[in-house]
């Protein structure tokens, strides 16, 4: 798929809560506290209305977040990204205490029902690896996710229908679908070789050139697209797509080029698309799912938490962080040449070029 860049570091723990609020597991019995029950006298590190933080605390949090998202791990030795991220432990904890019963048998409910769906989906022993690759204990990870549901629920409580309309209303042109043919000729061939941009202009032209002679899109798209193997399979067509999950350029002709017309060549990081959109839905608010509409309020309830934590929470409730500093580590290559500091990109956060998708997935997929 030709999705959007890689979201920054905040983005992605935002979104990480909106997920998790909808599809990992949280526990079905909390204790009464989300501190460990063993005695903890390690350094306390940030203080805040009503309660603390200690650094054992801390290490575990970014574990857990390890566990769920691994490709974090390179923003673990980033001082802004660990002061984010201590913030929103402190949020969520001190959210939690907030919450009245109703939002916690709600937040436990909604654990309880997600529990099942998640050892039926990964299997018992993934999820098993998955606490054991971090050293997580079961029962803190199942604490750390009802802080989870019962914070999101809480804050999805003050969402209003209203916030609901008008969230639909700044983003409509997310929820419009398309089916969009394309051939990609990329600035790196199937064989992996370079291609100039002025080459992949000139070969994209002369494809124009064809199609506009009557050539079967669909048979040129197999012969010459750059995109991944299924999608040449499929003739170069992504069927009843969100235009939203495409990079800017792509997303803007699916958007706004004639139904059936064939596009001049579109220039995107990933070199020249020749397009052609053969269908196009806009929906309107009527017209969403139930399901479609939760994601909405779930979308307003995170902003509603950045928000706070950007607003009251730095302001009023934090009193005193004192992170501990992060021993930089050198990486070494195969020849023993040195290969960076720990703060660059490491190999699970590059993409193939003919994929410019934001996250790990491979370039031979159908986007469905």
């Amino acid at each position: 798929m030709f999705q959007s860049k890689k979201r920054a570091w905040k983005t992605l723990l935002i979104a990480l809560v909106a997920v998790l609020s909808f599809s990992v597991m949280a526990g079905c019995g909390k204790n009464d506290s989300s501190k460990s029950a063993s005695k903890d006298t390690s350094k306390v590190i940030a203080t805040y209305d009503g309660g603390e933080i200690t650094e054992n605390e801390f290490e575990r949090e970014q574990r857990i977040v390890l566990a769920l998202q691994p490709q974090m791990e390179q923003f673990m030795q980033m001082d802004d990204f660990r002061d984010y991220l201590i913030k929103q432990e402190i949020a969520y904890e001190y959210l939690e205490a907030k919450a009245d019963d109703s939002m916690k048998t709600e937040g436990k409910k909604k654990a309880e029902e997600q529990f099942d769906a998640m050892k039926k989906s990964m299997g018992d022993e993934a999820v098993k690896k998955m606490l054991e690759t971090q050293k997580i204990d079961e029962a803190d990870f199942k604490n750390y996710m009802i802080r989870i549901y019962t914070v999101m629920e809480s804050q999805k409580a003050t969402v209003t229908d209203e916030d609901v309309t008008k969230e639909f209303e700044a983003t409509k042109e997310n929820y419009i679908t398309a089916s969009v043919r394309h051939i990609l000729i990329g600035l790196t061939d199937r064989e992996g070789k370079a291609r100039s941009q002025e080459d992949a202009l000139k070969l994209a032209n002369e494809i124009k050139a064809k199609l506009d002679k009557g050539e079967d899109f669909a048979t040129l798209a197999k012969e010459n697209s750059d995109d991944g193997e299924a999608n040449r399979e499929a003739g170069g067509l992504y069927e009843n797509t969100p235009i939203s999950q495409w990079v800017t350029e792509f997303k803007e002709q699916a958007k706004t080029l004639p139904l059936n017309k064939i596009s001049d060549p579109v220039k995107t990081d990933f070199g020249y698309h020749i397009m052609r959109v053969e269908a196009r839905t806009e929906k309107a608010f009527a017209d969403l799912t139930n399901e479609e509409k939760d994601l909405i309020k779930m979308s307003v309830a995170s902003q509603k938490l950045d928000e706070f934590m950007t607003g009251d929470l730095e302001k009023k409730i934090i009193k005193k962080i004192e992170l501990p500093k992060v021993e930089k580590k050198e990486e070494t290559s195969t020849d023993g040449t040195n290969a960076g500091t720990g703060n660059g990109t490491t190999n699970s956060g590059t993409t193939d070029t003919t994929n410019p998708s934001g996250d790990s997935s491979t370039s031979d997929t159908s986007g469905k």
